[in-house]
Formats: C-alpha cells, sequence, structure tokens
C-alpha cells in the first residue's frame, strides 16, 4: 500500500511549507507529551490522595456514627431542638481553581462561619460534653468530605484531559508526522527527477552545441582546403601554359 501523504504539487516552495510544518507539528507533539506527562504526575499524587482521604473518611464517619450514638443514648433525641437553633449555615464551602499545565482545576475548602458555637449550651444539662464531642466529630467529616470531593472532582477532570491529550500525541505520532515526512519524502524524490531531467537536457544542449561547433570546424577546414587545393591548381596551369 502507498504511504499516505498529502496531495501537493513538488514545488521547492512546497517543500519549504512543508518542512516547517514538520518542524511545528514535532514541537507540538513535545509540547502536549511534557503536558501529558505533568498531568499524569498530578494525576498519580491525587490518586494516592483519594486513597488516603477515602481511609480517613471511613474512619471519621465511623467516630461520628458512635458519638451521635452516644449523644442518642445520653441526651435522646436532640434533632428538633437542632433545628430550631439553626438560623444560618454555620458551614460552607469556597470554591477556587488551580492551573496544572493549562487545565484549571477545581479545589474546595471547608469554611466555617463565625457564630459556629451556637449549639455549644445544646444538652448542656444532660450529655452537654458528648453532644460537643459528636458535633466537632461531625464537623471533622464534613471537612473531610469536602476534601474528598475536591480530590475527585479533580481527579475526573484530569481523566479526561489526560486521554484527550494522549489521543492528540498518538494523532500527531502516528498520523500526522508521517503523513508529513512522507510528503516531504516525495516532494524530494519528484525534485531530484526534475534535476536529474534537466541534467540529461542540458548534456544533450551542451552535446548539441559541441556537434555543432565540431561540425562547423570540419567545414571551414574542407573550405580551407579546397581553397588551397584551387590555388594549387591554378598555380600548376600557369606553369604548363606557353610564354607568349
Amino acid at each position: 500500500m502507498a504511504a499516505v501523504r498529502d496531495n501537493v504539487f513538488p514545488t521547492r516552495m512546497n517543500l519549504t511549507v512543508t518542512k516547517t510544518r514538520l518542524k511545528g507539528a514535532q514541537t507540538g507533539h513535545s509540547l502536549l507529551k511534557r503536558k501529558s506527562e505533568a498531568l499524569t504526575t498530578r494525576f498519580r499524587v491525587i490518586l494516592r490522595k483519594i486513597e488516603d482521604a477515602k481511609l480517613k473518611m471511613g474512619k471519621v464517619l465511623q467516630n461520628a456514627s458512635f458519638s451521635l450514638a452516644e449523644v442518642a443514648y445520653i441526651a435522646g433525641d436532640i434533632s428538633y431542638q437542632v433545628r430550631e437553633s439553626a438560623k444560618h449555615a454555620t458551614f460552607k464551602v469556597s470554591a477556587k481553581q488551580e492551573n496544572v499545565s493549562g487545565v484549571l482545576l477545581p479545589a474546595f475548602e471547608a469554611d466555617i462561619q463565625s457564630g459556629s458555637g451556637q449549639f455549644e449550651l445544646a444538652g448542656l444539662g444532660r450529655g452537654g460534653q458528648q453532644i460537643q464531642k459528636a458535633r466537632l466529630a461531625y464537623t471533622k467529616a464534613v471537612e473531610t468530605l469536602v476534601e474528598l470531593a475536591s480530590l475527585q472532582t479533580a481527579f475526573v477532570i484530569l481523566d479526561e484531559v489526560i486521554k484527550l491529550t494522549n489521543r492528540r500525541v498518538n494523532a500527531i505520532e502516528y498520523v500526522i508526522i508521517p503523513r508529513i515526512e512522507n510528503t516531504i519524502s516525495y516532494i524530494n524524490s519528484e525534485l531530484d527527477e526534475q534535476d536529474r531531467e534537466e541534467f540529461y537536457r542540458l548534456k544533450k544542449i551542451q552535446g548539441k552545441k559541441k556537434e555543432r561547433a565540431a561540425n562547423a570546424k570540419r567545414e571551414a577546414k574542407a573550405r580551407e582546403d579546397s581553397d588551397a587545393n584551387v590555388g594549387t591548381n591554378n598555380e600548376a596551369a600557369e606553369e604548363d601554359s606557353p610564354d607568349v
């Protein structure tokens, strides 16, 4: 099967343009390759952090559940009191973006608002200390959950970007660059053929010029010889004629 190449007319200008395209493709391939490596490195770091966060999340949630069970055992059901006391959010999530090799990754941060101590007196008469312990446990659980959500969101985005970048790298490496190289080889071979044809034509022209020059030289020599023979014959005729 013939090599895939671009359909171009083999001229030196097109050769220069195609070489420029090849250099640009190689530069783009190098940049995308480095980008893919940087993203992959960050991807692996995030993956390890996700594994650690999941292990931490399991322990934190387990601790929070036990704390809540202890509160229910000591102070009874305090959910109604908590709902009545909650006037505004005491726990918010802020978002920012981090630029990693041109990819914007969202990062979530837990933000405990002022006035978060509005439940500090809840259940003071019955198990208040245990209630505060449960509150702190769930605060830590929510913070861990926000951290895990941030990591998993970045994980999904990086996974898609890395796949897309690798597809582009492979397309440039195995499709675009070979096609351009085949085009350059084709143009070079055609230009070499044109140079050989031009050389052959010039040799033919030079040979014909030499042949014409040689013919002209022979004709001139023949004329000189003919003139010399005529002069010799005239002299011989004058010697043979009788004196007047």
